[in-house]
Order: C-alpha cells, then sequence, then structure tokens
C-alpha cells in the first residue's frame, strides 16, 4: 500500500504546488515573481483561485478529494454515489472555480441525465487527471481501475479521447505499482488500442522532447488545458525527471498554463514509481487535506 499511498499523496500535493502559479502562461512573470517554486504558495498571479491559500487545493483537486470520499464511504468505486457527491457539492455553493466542463456537466445533470451521459463537450485533460483516489480500491486490479477512471472522467468531461487518456494513465500506474520503471509502464499501457488517442504518435513526439528544458519543452507542446499538449507534459516530466521527481514536480510549475492538470498526473506517476520518502516534508506538512487523506487511507487498509 505504500506506493499506493504515496501515489495519492504526490497527485494531491503536486496540485497544491502548482496552485501559486496555475494558469499563469509567461513562464518569466512566473520565475520573476515567484522565483523557482518549491513551496506550496497562495495564488497570486490571478484571481481564478480567489480565496485559497497555500496548501490548498485547485478545482481539480478538490474533485479529486471528492472521489477519496466516495470511495472511502463505499470501499469501492461507485459512479452513483461520486455522481451524488459532484452534484451536491456544485450545486451547493462551491466556492472554488467552476471551469466550463464543471458549468456545461452541472447543467447536464440539471437536465436530468444520467452520470454516464452528462460528460461536457470538452477535451481539457483535468477529468482523467483527478483519477490518483481510485488507487486506495483498485490499485491491484488494472482491468477494474481502467474502468472506474473512465467512467469518473466522461461524468464531467465528455470526448473520447480523455476517457482514453484515463485509461493510459491508469494502466501506466497499474503496471508502475507492478513494479515496472517508467518507460515499461509506457510502452505496457501503449499496447492497448485506442479509438481516439494516437498514443505511438504522441509518445514518440514526446521521446524526441527528453534533451530540452521541460519549461521550453510545454511551452511547445502548448501549456494549455487541452488533452494533447497536456499528455505530452506529462510523460515528458515523467521520463525526464524519473530519477529526481521533486525536481520533475517542480518544473512543471515553471512551465505555466494548466500545471495542476498536469500535477495530479504526473504526480500520481511518480508516487506510484518510488513509493514513500521522496517527497520534501514541506509540501506535506502544510498540505490543508493531509489529515483527511491519511485518514481515508488508514481507513481502507485497515
Amino acid at each position: 500500500m505504500s506506493r499506493i499511498r504515496s501515489a495519492i499523496l504526490a497527485s494531491l500535493a503536486a496540485d497544491s504546488l502548482s496552485l501559486g502559479a496555475h494558469w499563469e502562461y509567461d513562464q518569466t512573470r512566473i520565475a520573476r515573481q515567484l522565483g523557482r517554486v518549491a513551496d506550496l504558495l497562495p495564488p497570486t498571479l490571478n484571481d481564478y483561485h480567489t480565496g485559497k491559500g497555500a496548501g490548498a487545493q485547485s478545482h481539480y483537486g478538490d474533485q479529486a478529494l471528492l472521489l477519496l470520499r466516495s470511495v472511502t464511504a463505499k470501499g469501492s468505486f461507485d459512479l452513483a454515489d461520486f455522481a451524488a457527491r459532484w452534484h451536491g457539492l456544485m450545486e451547493g455553493g462551491y466556492t472554488g472555480y467552476m471551469d466550463k466542463a464543471s458549468r456545461e456537466a452541472l447543467a447536464n445533470f440539471r437536465s436530468g441525465r444520467p452520470p454516464e451521459q452528462t460528460g461536457a463537450a470538452t477535451n481539457d485533460f483535468a477529468g482523467a487527471a483527478r483519477m490518483a483516489p481510485l488507487l486506495a480500491v483498485l490499485g491491484n486490479d488494472e482491468e477494474g481501475l481502467v474502468n472506474a477512471a473512465r467512467a469518473q472522467t466522461l461524468m464531467t468531461h465528455g470526448s473520447p479521447v480523455i476517457a482514453d487518456g484515463a485509461e493510459f494513465m491508469a494502466r501506466s500506474t497499474a503496471a508502475l505499482l507492478r513494479g515496472d520503471d517508467m518507460r515499461a509502464a509506457f510502452d505496457h499501457a501503449a499496447r492497448t488500442r485506442y479509438a481516439a488517442l494516437p498514443v505511438e504518435d504522441w509518445l514518440a513526439f514526446a521521446d524526441m522532447s527528453l534533451n530540452e528544458e521541460t519549461p521550453a519543452a510545454i511551452a511547445r507542446f502548448g501549456q494549455s488545458c487541452g488533452m494533447q499538449g497536456a499528455f505530452l507534459g506529462v510523460v515528458h516530466i515523467a521520463l525526464k525527471h524519473e530519477a529526481d521527481p521533486a525536481t520533475g514536480l517542480v518544473d512543471n510549475v515553471m512551465a505555466g498554463g494548466d500545471s495542476c492538470a498536469r500535477g495530479l498526473a504526473v504526480g500520481m506517476l511518480f508516487g506510484a514509481r518510488h513509493g514513500l520518502g521522496w517527497m520534501p516534508e514541506r509540501w506535506l506538512a502544510p498540505l490543508s487535506a493531509r489529515a483527511e487523506i491519511e485518514a481515508a487511507l488508514d481507513t481502507l487498509e485497515a
């Protein structure tokens, strides 16, 4: 369970680490105003996350925590339970940022659609990126993990390529938990036939970037929320910084753009690869949700 615990903690810690610079696209401005972001900071560069402090989660991370609460309460993944919790949070005056995918999915809930049909017409990576809590109940069941990852993604993000991306990340993480290194894990996940994900082309493209500095590579891939740029960025960071994951997560922040979504995914991969012990305590001690995460995992391990 140590690798699973690490994957979930690292996913949420990476999201919180990214919060201070989230959705700032000017890499020079991040460096000038924040320096090299190696600590959890409040969001001060824009007003997307107004009211959140250092150690908080982005709106993506808040939804990952909601997924953790659901699997802890049920002892398994239950789409209906997660959907009810998500709908309740969003209808109940959620004070975090409401992105376009959430607004559209909420409208679909209000129209009476079942959670299998509420996904927004978006190719944003974030729906797939929040999946780490599923590992707590499905980390040793690759096919179950894949099915749950796809289902929780499609509830809010209806694009087939996002569901395929969730499956790729799930299969990669399952392989890491079994002891594969990052390259072997990605090769394992790439053996699946995906309807919408051009996995061989994207992996090859990411491979060609490994001699570049991470901020430059991500600027070239695209820093925004869309699936292609985010997928390439996550794969680049995971491969380039496999031996030094903490540096990789800091470089992710310095690359700018949608660093929270990338961080959720690559944090999960690094945690599954390396287990406990590599994350700086300065990321974990101020993490607002740490006690809740640890308590949930203790409950599921009992």
